[in-house]
């Protein structure tokens, strides 16, 4: 489904980070996985990244203040928020920049599955 796809899963709670990444990886997208949103930004793979899954609330830079730095260095990556405190300006950013979604925690799988399939239709 997903061949030849990456999906980078940016979050700081590494439980969370290794279940997203167990649950893309069996609707058959590659991932790469970064605890922070500076270890992303400095990884160099940001251009490889078919699809971004990020917290919102992170110890460092936010998944906001990521995406806003993604939007200034010109990228519009398919984006999708996971996050406990969806909060009215976290989601006024949907339709913006390539923000596809927010999903509050707990989330399902179907849920996952529809926005990546979503962020496919859009590479």
């Amino acid at each position: 489904m997903g061949a030849g796809l990456t999906v980078s899963i940016v979050d700081d709670d590494e439980a969370v980070r290794l279940a997203v990444a167990s649950l893309v990886r069996s609707l058959g997208w590659a991932v790469r996985l970064f605890a922070s949103a500076e270890e992303f930004l400095a990884s160099g793979q940001v251009n490889d990244t078919t699809c971004l899954i990020s917290d919102e609330r992170m110890s460092g830079m936010s998944g906001a203040a990521m995406h806003d730095r993604l939007v200034q260095l010109g990228y519009s990556t398919p984006l999708i928020f996971v996050t406990a405190f969806p909060t009215p300006e976290l989601c006024a950013k949907v339709g913006a920049h390539g923000v596809l979604a927010v999903i509050e925690k707990p989330f399902d799988a179907q849920t996952i599955e529809h926005w990546l399939n979503v962020a496919l239709s859009r590479s």
